[in-house]
């Protein structure tokens, strides 16, 4: 008898801890003063599939190993200027395609055009797709300038097919590579250029949001692996437009204004610049007319003609537009000034309320 009930006992006691072990397993919770957060991690196998956005549409290449999709859903406690995506799912794809309301990091694709001329991309795009029934069903590619550590230590080539520069810039003209992503410049009162351009991104993709765009962000860290040529061959794949956002090193004590980086007549018939200039010419126009009407300094003319990579690499019309120079206010305030702006010119782009 005595054997019996011990037989018993040491059975309840394995089944309890079994119990207990694969309860543990399924969820981990972690609580802070300031954000709680809950991580659901699985893994499906994913099939080739088709991206569709409003000008154009690309098609992924069947692959001949199963590719594997995660998935961390969480919720945590935002800013007001994003709450209007408090509660996110965020899984790592190559293919643009998740629903709205999430927050998805985009991998690079070797297998994309132009994949071959980058030499850093490692990292990751976020895909922010807006909620509600205003969304446009448009992806507006966010490029925050510089931010990539170990960036300035290579060199990538300036255009496609390896001729040199028309222009110059911080790349002199005739050159055949540039830096794959320069660190920038530092404005007078010692902030990081890289640092401002990131604030910009993340208060003109907040904006964004709320008028119904989506947001490729290719930069939404203080550092992204992702040189000049793979947030361009990103956004070829992934959105409908590319703007790059930077600060001008002018070395002037006063801020001069915007102006955006039109395509110079030495490349346009380069492809794939030839079949996009005019269409990005188009998109640095409605986005300084838009900072015109919103208050904001616009330089000279608003446009000076320069030979960039990411215009030489792009397929979705592309611009570079410097919002000022290292004398400029940056404060939250001005730059909602400046976002403000560039939001009404894209609306006006894509003839969009």
């Amino acid at each position: 008898m005595n054997k019996r009930i011990s037989l018993l006992l040491a059975g309840l006691l394995i089944f309890t801890a079994t119990g207990c072990e694969n309860k543990n397993r399924k969820t981990v919770v972690t609580d802070t003063t300031s954000e709680s957060t809950t991580v659901r991690v699985t893994t499906k196998t994913t099939k080739p599939k088709h991206t569709t956005t409003a000008r154009h549409t690309t098609t992924e290449k069947p692959s001949t190993t199963t590719s594997q999709t995660t998935m961390v859903e969480t919720t945590e406690t935002l800013s007001p200027t994003t709450a209007h995506h408090e509660t996110t799912t965020t899984e790592q794809t190559t293919s643009g395609k998740v629903r709205p309301g999430s927050k998805t990091n985009i991998a690079f694709n070797e297998s994309w055009e132009f994949a071959d001329s980058s030499i850093i991309h490692t990292g990751c795009a976020v895909l922010y797709k807006a909620r509600g029934n205003r969304r446009k069903n448009i992806t507006i590619g966010v490029n925050a300038g510089h931010g990539t550590v170990g960036g300035t230590n290579v060199y990538t080539y300036c255009h496609p097919d390896r001729t040199p520069k028309t222009t110059g810039g911080s790349t002199q003209a005739g050159a055949l590579k540039a830096i794959a992503v320069s660190s920038g410049m530092c404005l007078y009162d010692g902030t990081p250029e890289a640092d401002v351009t990131l604030r910009i991104a993340q208060i003109f993709r907040d904006k964004l949001l709320a008028e119904g765009f989506d947001v490729l962000m290719l930069r939404d860290d203080s550092d992204v692996q992702l040189d000049n040529i793979a947030r361009t061959i990103m956004c070829n794949n992934n959105a409908d437009c590319h703007i790059s956002l930077h600060i001008d090193g002018d070395g002037l004590d006063y801020n001069k204004g915007c102006f955006y980086a039109s395509v110079p007549d030495g490349i346009k018939n380069m492809y794939p610049v030839s079949e996009v200039w005019q269409e990005s010419n188009a998109l640095g126009e409605s986005l300084i007319s838009g900072l015109q009407k919103n208050g904001a300094a616009i330089y000279n003319s608003g446009s000076a003609p320069i030979d960039l990579t990411q215009t030489s690499y792009s397929k979705v019309p592309s611009i570079d537009i410097e919002l000022g120079n290292a004398a400029m206010q940056h404060d939250d305030s001005a730059l909602g000034i400046l976002c403000d702006g560039m939001v009404i010119g894209i609306k006006s782009y894509y003839d969009v309320n």
